[in-house]
């Protein structure tokens, strides 16, 4: 890009920033910002480095597309040349000659060879434009007009302003030129067709794209990228990486909480993802966890138990018992290291006296000694373990403390630069380091707020060397100004990250890994060493960009996988939980290898009602690989999101998605605060809560009746053999998206839970389940609702709501043929456990009589109807059934079954029978089934009712009458007996 007279003087340019025909050549961004630099220094508004960057590119592109404009079209150069000589006569020398003065090469710009004397010059490898260096001088001066007429290069006109040679035949000079037929004789006709006129190539990027350097480059690139070689289109993406990151650094990065959450597909990623599921031990499935900010838990124990509370170890056995009684089987301690005392030092410059280092910034892997250290950890987690609770910690791979002492002793495992990247930066502030062996300084625009930077200045104090170390960094925010992110290209980081890891699994066997997501190849490349075209997500990091090829070799497995591997061979039950998102999941369970992953998407759709999405994932899910679903850690708030009552709120919304939180497949996260129903987010460098909160009474009695019942039966929700999720048909054939409908089996236990996550009514039938994979033989499969909660075709089923604590009853074969029938109002919700299966005409009375009503016991329905009770060996009061009083009082020959007449179903009871063997006797029995409509399937059933257990639902419980022997309908026991009996068995 040639540059005026006029501007290298106004800002006393170095002449190494030209080439000697006084193109101004960027070899890189630093080049660029220096002489960006050097004018913003001068100008009242700053000068992007990156736009001079993508002007000097677009000016190349503009060379590089007039060179195969001169081969398509031969000698059209000279031509023009020819006629301009002709047509302008000596204003032709004059007006290459006052342009050549105000657009000078460094021999002319420095007064060492006149203008005019220049221009005469032949100059090697533009012969064959015709007429040397003049031809040269007829290019620039053709873009330098180009230049000045693109709004997007307004900013910076005063580098390529054309002013001062208007009075001279410029003007005329460029319209001739342009004027110029393109279209020369001799070339050839397939190539005349596909070619464009000189104004055509010079003006299609404005006109795409008028207002924008970026728009304009990335038109070249789309329209011209195959003519531009493969080397400078590089270049062109890495300009556009550069502009991306521009409007980062200027306007900030995405705001990650108003991103929309999509919808997991499990298309193919971009490294390749194959099934590699690490093993569950048996207590994985069953664990809920329950996060708690340490600092402020503790403070939160002491006012409650009024003593004080400041160690581990001081934990009230009670606490523990409450925590063990709810059904938490998981405690999450957040804030348990050693922090970074310069990460406190800067809260508390900036305004909170009161705060603590961040949970995030380590000093070190050691437990915090304000906490009591080891051996208050080690007194804690033998309590937890005696009650059945595991401790959790976080783990922080992707970077430490700006003060860690990896940072003093280890400087080369971080991402750093010897210069800093934007000479704008200083880094004058306060020494952050209480080392005596370095100094550590954040970049001074921090405290005012004016700028984020990317780095902080490292300085060895003993050698004087300076560094300038990247701070942790998602590319969704600003950087966290407390940390120095980790290099792991280096392979010596991984080892020591790895050795930190297993460190910390010897002394919990639940591990949370941090920003997990940001360690997966795939984005520590995106982030820190962009492949071209690909960058922008942190400002400055371009320039260290790779090829994929490049960074393969440099990483060539997945840190996470061998995270995995290690973990299993050398401390097996230990469960991996890693905080992804960005669509990364179902990645990190299946082929990394994860125990668990957050599922963000639960809590945010929902909370949004959402329905159709959430269910639509879930789908998704089924139907891709349902192990997946297993795997996911569901939550309704976590320590980075608003609380769980300013989200979801405490009344019937609240409470139905945490029966959904409690009986999906995966792992329930309770939240700190959210039982009681505190409003506080607890910052991560808080010591104590900061608002004045009691806990809700109300809500806590809400868990204890509706949620922490199923807490405990997590076994018959956590897995997904068994797990179906339904469709909920409305009368007018319609699937309503907003009602959640699941069921799930453990054993001979069912669960069924349906939810309207709507503030409207609706109504319908749940039948038939959504498609699911069949991972045997790759089919799609679906099931009937009865199938799938492995109901009998006959008799009665009885199952108890835990939500409403009502006992309901239907009958097996409206199961089968029509499904479940609901009424729902706004975010109404049921919890359906209990199922146990009765076969006798008296619940079919029942039945018809509640007519799908709900009753506090199925029981006291039966006594209504039926009053005569007898007394178990348990003392139990149960109903006797009119038909089983004979064989409580009076031995009775069992009766053999007949044929059926064919008037009827009746059979009678005959004193006698000849013997028949047991094959003809199946044969006839057969017979008579079929001839009753009976299938073999149905009889199966039948049987199996008769068998049944307890109406209880309970292995081995009393209180329901045993399977009496089938007695003549003509053989009643009179009242007036039955009293004698029911006395006789009382006395006994």
């Amino acid at each position: 890009m040639l540059t005026s007279r006029l501007a290298r003087l106004k800002y006393n340019f170095p002449l190494d920033f030209f080439h000697p025909d006084g193109h101004v050549v960027f070899s890189d961004l630093a080049s660029a910002r220096a002489f960006a630099d050097r004018m913003s220094a001068l100008r009242r508004d700053p000068v992007s480095a990156s736009d001079l960057y993508a002007l000097s590119l677009l000016d190349e592109a503009y060379h590089i597309l007039l060179r195969h404009f001169y081969s398509r079209y031969t000698g059209v150069m000279a031509r023009a040349m020819g006629m301009l000589q002709s047509d302008l006569g000596s204003k032709y020398d004059l007006t290459l000659t006052r342009f050549t003065e105000e657009f000078p090469p460094l021999s002319v710009f420095r007064g060492e060879v006149m203008a005019g004397v220049y221009l005469s010059t032949k100059v090697p490898n533009v012969g064959d434009l015709g007429h040397g260096v003049r031809a040269a001088a007829v290019e620039e001066m053709l873009l330098i007009n180009t230049f000045n007429q693109n709004p997007a290069v307004n900013p910076y006109k005063e580098l390529i302003d054309d002013t001062a040679i208007s009075a001279s035949a410029y003007p005329e000079f460029i319209k001739l030129l342009l004027d110029f037929p393109a279209r020369q004789p001799g070339s050839g006709e397939d190539e005349s067709s596909q070619g464009e006129t000189l104004a055509e190539i010079l003006t299609a990027p404005i006109k795409a794209s008028p207002n924008s350097l970026e728009g304009q480059l990335h038109f070249v690139m789309d329209k011209w990228g195959y003519l531009l070689g493969e080397s400078f289109s590089v270049r062109i993406l890495r300009g556009l990486d550069y502009l991306h990151e521009e409007v980062v650094r200027q306007q900030g990065a995405i705001d990650s909480s108003q991103v929309e959450t999509s919808i997991p597909d499990f298309t193919a990623g971009e490294y390749a993802e194959y099934e590699g599921y690490s093993t569950d031990k048996d207590w994985m499935p069953r664990l809920v966890l329950l996060a708690k900010n340490t600092y402020v838990w503790l403070d939160q124990l002491s006012k409650q138990y009024q003593h004080e509370v400041k160690t581990l170890d001081q934990v009230p056995d009670e606490k523990l018992d409450l925590l063990a009684s709810r059904g938490f089987t998981g405690l999450w301690l957040i804030g348990l290291w050693e922090r970074s005392r310069a990460s406190q030092r800067i809260k508390r410059r900036m305004g909170q006296q009161d705060a603590v280092a961040s949970a995030y910034s380590l000093h070190s892997y050691d437990i915090a000694g304000d906490l009591g250290g080891w051996e208050a950890l080690n007194n804690l987690r033998a309590r937890a373990w005696a009650r059945g609770i595991r401790l959790s910690a976080d783990m922080v791979p992707n970077h430490m403390g700006i003060d860690s002492t990896w940072v003093v002793e280890r400087p080369d495992w971080f991402l750093s630069s010897s210069s800093s990247p934007y000479p704008s930066y200083s880094f004058k502030s306060e020494n952050l380091s209480d080392d005596a062996r370095v100094g550590i300084a954040l970049e001074d625009h921090y405290y005012d707020k004016t700028d984020a930077a990317v780095v902080f200045q490292r300085r060895d104090l003993k050698t004087g060397d300076l560094r300038y170390i990247y701070h942790g960094n998602d590319g969704t925010s600003y950087p966290w100004n407390d940390t120095a992110q980790l290099d792991y290209t280096n392979p010596e980081v991984r080892e020591a990250v790895i050795q930190v890891i297993l460190r910390v699994a010897r002394n919990f066997p639940v591990i949370r890994f941090d920003a997990a997501m940001t360690l997966a190849k795939k984005h520590v490349q995106r982030l820190w060493f962009p492949e071209p075209g690909a960058g922008g997500a942190i400002p400055s990091r371009s320039q260290y960009g790779m090829t994929r090829a490049e960074f393969d070799e440099k990483v060539p497995e997945e840190f996470w996988r061998e995270v995995v591997d290690r973990i299993a061979a050398e401390v097996p039950d230990t469960l991996l939980l890693a905080e992804a998102f960005w669509l990364m999941e179902g990645y990190f369970v299946r082929t990394l290898g994860m125990h668990r992953v957050y599922n963000s998407a639960f809590m945010h759709m929902l909370r949004d009602e959402d329905n159709a999405k959430y269910r639509l994932a879930i789908k998704n899910t089924l139907e891709f690989d349902p192990q997946i679903l297993k795997r996911y850690v569901n939550f309704m708030n976590n320590p980075d999101e608003k609380t769980a009552v300013e989200q979801f709120g405490k009344g019937a919304k609240y409470f139905g998605i945490c029966t959904l939180l409690s009986t999906l497949p995966g792992l329930p996260m309770f939240g700190h605060g959210q039982v009681e129903g505190y409003s506080e987010k607890y910052g991560m460098e808080f010591r104590r809560p900061k608002w004045e909160e009691t806990p809700d009474e109300g809500l806590i009695r809400g868990h204890e009746g509706r949620i922490f019942p199923l807490l405990h039966r997590r076994y018959l929700f956590a897995d997904v053999e068994q797990f179906l999720l339904y469709d909920f048909y409305t009368p007018n054939g319609s699937v309503d998206e907003e009602v959640f409908a699941y069921s799930n089996r453990s054993n001979d236990e069912r669960g069924l839970v349906i939810y309207h996550n709507k503030f409207a009514d609706t109504r319908g039938w749940i039948k038939t389940s959504a498609a699911f994979i069949d991972k045997l033989s790759g089919k799609l499969l679906r099931k009937n609702l009865a199938e799938g909660m492995g109901l009998p075709r006959v008799g009665h089923v009885i199952f108890k709501d835990y939500v409403t604590q009502l006992e309901y009853i239907r009958s097996c074969r409206e199961l089968w043929d029509k499904g479940l029938y609901m009424n729902l109002g706004a975010y109404q919700c049921h919890a359906f456990m209990d199922f146990r299966f009765v076969g006798d005409s008296e619940w079919e009375i029942i039945c018809a009589r509640l007519s799908g009503t709900g009753v506090p016991s199925m029981q006291d329905q039966w006594k209504e109807l039926f009053s005569t009770f007898e007394i178990t060996t348990e003392g139990k009061i149960t109903p006797v059934k009119k038909r089983s009083v004979r064989k409580t009082a009076v031995k009775t020959k069992k009766a053999p079954t007949a044929a059926p007449s064919k008037k009827g179903n009746k059979t009678p009871v005959k004193s006698k029978k000849p013997k028949v063997s047991a094959k003809k006797e199946s044969s006839k029995t057969k017979k008579a089934d079929a001839k009753k409509g009976i299938d073999s399937k149905a009889k199966s059933d039948r049987k199996a009712i008769s068998k049944a257990k307890p109406i209880t639902g309970k292995k081995g419980a009393k209180g329901v009458p045993a399977k009496k022997k089938t007695v003549a309908k003509k053989s009643v026991v009179k009242p007036a007996t039955k009293k004698k009996i029911v006395k006789k068995i009382n006395s006994k």
